[in-house]
């Protein structure tokens, strides 16, 4: 099995940063979905490749004195002691799920960047306990037309050609598939779960916004890439600053949060649906 692999390293000196913007751009939307599943109070609760911690801080605050939860990364760093949750060192692409059945497990943007994305599905699927639910968020970043607005057609361009090597080259090349989001539903029924439900945003983002902020923090961590790809340090530097400029408005990433359940008979049911009805708004963001 090959091992987990990561575009984005948390030893960067800007990960912390990275983890910041990603927080702000998605835990709104990660809260609204596991809010909905119910009361957490006495609940195990895995939360797979924690990052900075924001989810599994949230889920902690709600499990009671009674529940638990794990928070697991490649790197767990920017993890903090005492918040309430346990701490593991842990690679989902080589290692068993650690230490189920467990009634809630979580991973954001994770399995997209692992080669073994769909067995590590299956794997999760299988370490619930009766009942139990798994949400797997990820982005669907792999569609053009980022630009909403822009300072000129020169600009607008360059930021195109930086997402179509990000999303085309980079990210690939590590093993990530940027378009996974939207084949976590029926990986979720092949998995066996029930109630498979997804459901999808996208929001606009200006520069100086955390989401648009995200363009220089990539640059910063994936720069040598980029030069690799035929932009020059002059177009990087430029799009670092753009990521700053109100006058630039690109559309956040589809956000595609997914969730399943496991049988309480032994015997799932593959039925599930989708829904996307008003979940993709792309007004009154823009600042």
């Amino acid at each position: 099995m090959r091992r987990a692999r990561y575009s984005f390293d948390n030893d960067d000196s800007i990960a912390a940063d990275r983890h910041r913007m990603l927080a702000e751009v998605l835990d709104p939307f990660t809260i609204e979905r596991l809010s909905a599943l119910g009361g957490l109070d006495g609940r195990r609760c895995l939360e797979a490749g924690a990052g900075g911690g924001s989810i599994a801080t949230w889920l902690a605050d709600r499990v009671g004195p009674s529940g638990s939860v794990l928070a697991t990364d490649l790197n767990p760093r920017h993890l903090r002691a005492g918040a309430g949750y346990t701490v593991l060192r842990h690679d989902l692409s080589t290692e068993p799920v650690p230490d189920p059945p467990w009634d809630l497990i979580h991973a954001r943007l994770v399995l997209s960047h692992l080669p073994a994305r769909a067995e590590i599905l299956d794997r999760l699927a299988a370490a619930l306990a009766p009942g139990g639910t798994l949400v797997i968020e990820e982005w669907a970043s792999a569609y053009r037309g980022l630009v909403l607005a822009a300072p000129d057609p020169a600009t607008a361009t360059l930021v195109e050609r930086y997402h179509d090597i990000l999303v085309g080259r980079l990210l690939p090349g590590n093993g990530g598939d940027p378009a996974w989001g939207s084949a976590v539903h029926g990986a979720m029924l092949a998995a066996g779960l029930s109630g498979v439900s997804t459901e999808i945003r996208a929001s606009s983002w200006a520069g100086g916004t955390a989401g648009a902020r995200l363009i220089a923090v990539n640059i910063e961590q994936l720069r040598p890439g980029f030069l690799d790809a035929g932009l020059t340090e002059q177009e990087l530097d430029r799009l670092s600053r753009l990521a700053d400029d109100p006058r630039l408005v690109i559309r956040g990433h589809l956000t595609y949060s997914t969730a399943g359940t496991a049988s309480t008979a032994g015997s799932a049911s593959t039925a599930g649906t989708a829904s996307t009805a008003g979940t993709a708004s792309v007004a009154g963001t823009a600042k």
